[in-house]
């Protein structure tokens, strides 16, 4: 049983990585192509919207695909009804937001290029809506080729349309149709190939059973979700659109590192984790070897990032978002602590301990509040040319709300996992101090290069060599797994 587990785990995770990585890769290129071509305030507008799109899009999933994944045998009526009620979601939500696209340019400056916008890309939320239980089903089974694939298609089909409108001279209306085509690509795919179809049937009780866990995720997304996105509101809100167009591209290309992780953690790590639910001792070696795993990963892509962030900007943009930089340094750090707290998030949510999962976002959220009142009298403030000086001061209390409830989160979730606080920071301080070292050396390189190409070249070659030189010195054992798993000669 162990065995077949540790296969299926392996396989779902090195999917996951296939998939995440040929996402970044084409996401990264359509993102370097139209941030040349389009202005700061069309990133400003569609940040805008994206916040509304944040919140609408928590509804519609509802939590629910938490509570498939944490059920061990959903039925074919179970994911029926989820798919069904989903969908009539999506479509009242749509409806609602249709009428109130006016309402939501007054909450930035009373823009009215945010009607149209708005009205056109929330169709987005019924394309996304047909696809999750699709999604789900796969990712139950622990088969995400399909999932990898539909997500490829999609994005190209996205870039291709979005990169053509944008040459074309569309403005802000190449990323809301490169947005629309993807997610209608790779549902269209998904419904293709799964060879699933739904049941015309809807049951309530089925509904019912789910909202035990359902309803606790989605809580606690709601609260997530809120503070992921409340920046960006208030920062067009109070600062307008252009320093939001730079928050955004910060935050964007921050996140395609943090969402990645954090979703081939979920995806991959908590069906491994419900099957084992029910044996503490398995339980707690399984957590052991995932905080491993994650700290091996984490602490380099994002340390090496945030020194090497100039050279990464400049070589592809120039200078055009010099003021997303420090942004983007400032997001990494927090994004350290959202990687950890959602790994975290798995372990209680395998043994349905959703209440708990609830109370720490509750308690992250309200030391976040505390930090972003205080720092929201200076969101708008510039400095010595410095157009986002005070986003930096909001997002540097951002990163201590964080700190503060991760450190609650892991004295709360060792005990319930079976372990230690101690063995739990034990399975992440060996690869941190390795970063810490490698990132200091990156940062000396940096003094004496200047050419950015030349210095990006070099940190590149510097850290990746340092870190895996690094960890087969020290015999890691989670790096001779990950290599010799992606051989196919060894399970994770």
């Amino acid at each position: 049983m162990e065995k077949g587990l540790k296969t299926l785990t392996a396989g779902a995770v090195k999917w996951n990585v296939i998939d995440k990585v040929s996402q970044q890769l084409l996401y990264a290129v359509t993102g370097i192509v139209l941030a040349r071509l389009l202005d700061q305030e069309d990133f400003g507008i569609i940040g805008a919207v994206m916040v509304f799109q944040a919140f609408a899009g928590l509804f519609i999933d509802s939590g629910f695909s938490y509570a498939l994944i944490q059920r061990k045998s959903p039925s074919h009526l179970d994911y029926s009804t989820i798919l069904w009620f989903n969908v009539a979601v999506a479509s009242a939500v749509y409806v609602i937001l249709f009428f109130c696209a006016p309402l939501i340019a007054d909450c930035f400056q009373g823009d009215p290029r945010l009607i149209p916008v708005s009205r056109v890309m929330f169709l987005s939320f019924i394309l996304n809506a047909t696809a999750i239980v699709q999604t789900n089903r796969l990712m139950k089974r622990m088969d995400v080729r399909m999932v990898a694939a539909s997500n490829a298609i999609g994005l190209i089909a996205g870039a291709v349309t979005g990169i053509w409108l944008a040459v074309a001279g569309y403005g802000v209306w190449a990323i809301v149709w490169q947005t629309l085509a993807l997610n209608f690509t790779k549902s269209l795919v998904l419904w293709l190939t799964s060879g699933w179809l739904p049941l015309m049937q809807f049951s309530w009780s089925s509904l019912r059973s789910f909202f035990s866990v359902g309803s606790g995720m989605m809580a606690s997304s709601f609260l997530n979700v809120l503070f992921q996105n409340i920046y960006s509101f208030f920062i067009g809100n109070r600062a307008g659109l252009m320093p939001l167009g730079y928050y955004t591209q910060a935050d964007k290309w921050s996140k395609m590192g943090i969402s990645s992780l954090s979703q081939v953690l979920t995806s991959s790590f908590l069906p491994a984790l419900s099957e084992v639910q029910d044996d503490p001792q398995r339980f707690a070696r399984v957590t052991s070897k995932m905080n491993r795993f994650t700290s091996y990963l984490l602490f380099p892509a994002m340390g090496f990032l945030f020194v090497m962030a100039t050279p990464v900007f400049h070589c592809l943009f120039g200078d055009k978002w010099d003021a997303s930089i420090p942004l983007f340094q400032l997001l990494l750090v927090r994004g350290i602590f959202t990687v950890l707290t959602s790994l975290y998030n798995n372990y209680v949510i395998a043994l349905a301990r959703t209440r708990l999962v609830v109370a720490m976002e509750v308690l992250r959220d309200g030391a976040a509040l505390l930090f972003l009142f205080a720092a929201l009298p200076f969101v708008a403030m510039e400095r010595g040319g410095d157009p986002v000086y005070g986003i930096k001061l909001l997002l540097i209390g951002q990163i201590l709300a964080s700190a503060i409830s991760w450190l609650v989160m892991v004295i709360k979730t060792a005990p319930v996992s079976g372990r230690s606080v101690l063995s739990f920071l034990n399975d992440s301080v060996p690869y941190l101090c390795e970063s810490l070292v490698i990132m200091a050396i990156l940062w000396v390189e940096s003094t004496m290069i200047t050419d950015c190409w030349t210095l990006l070249l070099c940190q590149g070659v510097t850290c990746l060599g340092l870190y895996l030189a690094v960890n087969r010195l020290l015999k890691s054992k989670i790096q001779s797994e990950v290599f010799m798993a992606l051989r196919g000669k060894k399970r994770l």
